[in-house]
């Protein structure tokens, strides 16, 4: 029996390369993110992703930090080379699914309360 998804701590599943995986953006990862989108908070990380202008290279960051999130040990580089059904609208849906886990309905980080 594969792991399953908790959606209360922003998990998805996912098959890739054939296997169904857990991916999530844990604040290491989107830590991880922000470096490598250059943007110096998770507002800019949110609004970064709600231009719907993501490329390939984005789609491939952001499925590999939430496979590491979640425990896997994948690099960007295998995530790459990982065959998803449909293709790119596939990788694209992955994405998007793992982006409204973590960041909800309007697409903003949820601000800390005081």
């Amino acid at each position: 029996m594969g792991a399953r998804a908790n959606r209360h701590r922003g998990e998805i599943e996912a098959h890739l390369d054939g296997q169904m995986r857990v991916l999530c953006l844990t604040l290491g990862a989107l830590a991880e993110l922000e470096t490598a989108f250059a943007v110096d908070s998770l507002t800019g990380l949110a609004e970064r992703f709600s231009s719907g202008r993501l490329r390939a290279d984005d789609l491939i960051r952001i499925i590999g930090a939430g496979l590491r999130g979640a425990g896997n040990l994948f690099s960007d580089e295998d995530v790459a080379g990982m065959a998803v059904a449909d293709g790119l609208a596939g990788f694209a849906r992955i994405a998007a699914e793992l982006l409204h886990a973590t960041f909800g309905p309007g697409g903003e980080a949820a601000s800390p309360r005081p």
